[in-house]
């Protein structure tokens, strides 16, 4: 019994043990399972990981093979230009290279008689005969700039001393000789209008074998800085474009002009136009600070500062010693260098010397009378005030004529300078009328007749009195400046004959100033002084409503500024861009654009619609009612009263080419129409642009004509 017990204790023992061991197993088991399932969890979760890394990578890849295409189609787009210039004629790069250094030597010449080297005399002897052996003097002295004077002066003499002989001469006319007096030029200082006028028609009569100086304010050149490279003011409204100008150096000597009973020292920059070779003089005076200030114009001391410069550039060009066929001074800035010349300087020297003044300012002022029925109040009283700050801007006290050298008592006469509203005032621009041999009135539509009639402010009879040397021309861009297919700032040039470049050129202007790479049509615009704002702003929300890319290119000056400020306060978007433009974004911007949106067809404005043309973008006019502004009547574009039938109307001018050639194309387009003609008939709007490009407009056509025509004339007085 005994021995039985033990055994059923022993077997309870180990039952008892057994599922203990169950239990541990099946604890151990269940723990297992657990660690199986985190483990589990732990591999997916890396595993899940893993694939969002590797399609970011993926996606990653993708992005740098798109990269990589762009890269790849960039550099064949880089080695087909690069060959396409390489196959290119070289001989307008040749001969803009000689020209440049023909009128380099020249305008070393002028700072050897600063510097008492030579005398007036000897100089213009030498000027004569490098005149007169112009094609092999550019020839011979092919690198002059870094010789001192005294070196070059003795070659040149050598040169000059031994009779030469050479086939033919340079021209088969007489080669005219004409100096600019002016305040700006493009590319190198350009606020405005004159800027591409003084450029057309100098590199026009550059390229025709004449010899063209320009003579300007200098307004931020100074000392050059330890690595040799000229330093400009950092603001860019008073600076000057050093790149485009070829060999610029300051004179050695100083020279004195005289100005309010004292003479002043003034410093000479010297240089020539990389694009043409025209010639370049910039006055800078030693003490003051005419010129180195935010803008151009629109200071209470306008007068003082353009009298000074008008009389510096008098003073030189006596004390340097040449004797140019014509000094052309433009607008009311430099109007006064007429009489100054007639009074003080004429028997200097100069007595082979005659006087054209361009007038550019009163165009405008028949544009106001002409639509003031189309305008809003507030624009008529925006335009009036322009009107009156221009206009007083060349009325002065007689007095104030003494400090540039001239009589009062003389010139504030009614036959003179005597404003004819305000008798107690002298009129600057009507002593340029007066004392100028020929006047050349700047307009694009209107006759002789019609300028005059239609003139404000009493100079009609002052036009009338001498309306036997009145001549009237259109702008016109020059052909070199602007001429995509050999404009050196774009990406890839094009023509008429092969426009693929300009897509290329679209592309690049997107990726430049950040716009989406979709294929929404660029509509370019310069707002300047002209630029109706409410119309503008009418205009960009019809090019947002269609999903357009629009882009503002600021001007200079102060009304522009407050017009582009306004523009920015009202109008966001993504699809709005605001750009201060260079040279080289300005002419990329009128390639890559589809449209250009310029204030009108006339006037200084129509340089601006002639580009558009030229670079294959449709020019629409803004400062007529129309796009759907809710405040302002619609145009009807089918009605022979549109404004593009009127400015044609009954306006007979010699000059119109351009002009008639852009009314009947585009005079009654509205925006909504150029949009319309780009989306739903795109081929008969690409033989449209290609017409337009073909056409050549430019200033060695007609403009060219009448200023040679103008230029001969007085040269025979």
């Amino acid at each position: 019994m005994k021995g039985k017990g033990n055994s059923r204790g022993k077997s309870r023992r180990s039952e008892s043990s057994s599922t203990v061991r169950l239990e541990v197993e099946a604890n151990s088991d269940q723990g297992t399972s657990l660690a199986d399932e985190q483990r589990n969890g732990d591999i997916w979760e890396l595993f899940s990981k893993a694939q969002l890394n590797i399609m970011y990578l993926n996606k990653q890849r993708l992005v740098a093979m798109e990269e990589l295409k762009k890269l790849q189609d960039e550099n064949k787009s880089l080695l087909h230009e690069i060959k396409a210039l390489e196959a290119e004629p070289q001989g307008d790069s040749i001969e803009a290279a000689q020209s440049s250094i023909f009128c380099e030597l020249l305008l070393r010449i002028d700072t050897m008689v600063l510097s008492g080297m030579i005398s007036t005399a000897e100089a213009s002897e030498l000027r004569k005969k490098a005149v007169e052996n112009r094609s092999i003097i550019q020839s011979t002295f092919s690198d002059i700039h870094h010789k001192p004077n005294a070196e070059l002066l003795l070659e040149l003499q050598d040169f000059l001393r031994e009779p030469i002989e050479y086939g033919t001469t340079y021209l088969e006319k007489k080669p005219l000789h004409v100096v600019h007096i002016c305040s700006e030029m493009d590319p190198v200082t350009s606020c405005g209008s004159l800027s591409t006028y003084i450029a057309g028609l100098s590199c026009a009569l550059q390229r025709k074998g004449n010899l063209v100086e320009v003579i300007l304010p200098n307004r931020c050149l100074r000392d050059m800085i330890p690595s040799g490279e000229f330093k400009p003011y950092s603001n860019r409204y008073c600076s000057i474009d050093v790149d485009g100008i070829h060999s610029l150096r300051k004179a050695e000597a100083e020279y004195e002009s005289y100005f309010g009973g004292l003479w002043h020292k003034n410093r000479i920059w010297t240089g020539t136009l990389r694009s043409s070779g025209v010639g370049l003089t910039f006055i800078e005076p030693v003490q003051g600070s005419y010129f180195n200030r935010d803008m151009l114009l629109g200071y209470p001391d306008d007068f003082v500062r353009f009298s000074y410069f008008s009389r510096a550039s008098l003073d030189y060009i006596v004390k340097s010693g040449k004797q140019p066929d014509v000094l052309h001074i433009h607008n009311w800035e430099t109007a006064i260098v007429a009489p100054l010349f007639w009074d003080v300087f004429a028997h200097q020297g100069l007595e082979h010397t005659r006087i054209l003044l361009t007038c550019q300012d009163l165009n405008s002022q028949v544009n106001i009378q002409y639509d003031s029925c189309n305008r809003t109040s507030g624009y008529m009283y925006h335009c009036l005030h322009q009107i009156k700050r221009s206009y007083m801007q060349f009325l002065e006290e007689p007095n104030k004529l003494e400090l540039c050298g001239l009589d009062p008592h003389k010139l504030h006469r009614v036959d003179r300078l005597q404003d004819p509203n305000k008798t107690h005032l002298v009129n600057i621009l009507k002593g340029g009328i007066v004392y100028s041999n020929k006047v050349v009135l700047m307009s694009s539509a209107h006759s002789k007749d019609v300028l005059i009639k239609d003139l404000r402010h009493g100079l009609q009879a002052t036009l009338t009195t001498h309306q036997e040397k009145i001549l009237v021309a259109s702008h016109g861009p020059d052909g070199d400046l602007w001429d995509p297919s050999k404009d050196i700032y774009l990406p890839r040039r094009y023509s008429a004959n092969n426009i693929e470049g300009k897509s290329f050129c679209r592309e690049a202007l997107k990726r430049r100033l950040g716009c989406g790479s979709g294929s929404s049509i660029i509509i370019g615009c310069i707002c300047d002084s002209d630029s109706d704002v409410h119309n503008l702003k009418a205009a960009v929300q019809v090019a947002l409503n269609r999903s357009a890319q629009v882009i503002f290119m600021e001007n200079f000056g102060s009304v522009v500024n407050s017009n582009v400020q306004t523009l920015k306060e009202d109008l966001k978007g993504d699809k709005i861009k605001f750009v201060e433009v260079d040279e080289a974004l300005a002419h990329l911007i009128f390639a890559g654009s589809d449209v250009i949106l310029c204030a009108s067809f006339h006037g200084p404005s129509l340089h601006i619609a002639i580009k558009a043309m030229k670079y294959g973008s449709v020019p629409v006019q803004i400062n007529f009612p129309g796009d759907g502004s809710s405040e302002l009547e619609l145009r009807d574009y089918s009605s022979t009263s549109g404004y593009g039938s009127r400015q044609s109307e009954g306006h007979k001018c010699c000059n119109t080419a351009m002009y008639q050639y852009l009314i009947s194309t585009y005079g009654n387009m509205s925006l909504s129409q150029a949009l319309d003609g780009f989306n739903n008939d795109p081929s008969h709007w690409e033989l449209r642009i290609k017409d337009g490009m073909a056409k050549g407009l430019s200033w060695d056509s007609e403009c060219y004509d009448l200023h040679w025509e103008a230029y001969s004339s007085i040269r025979k007085l």
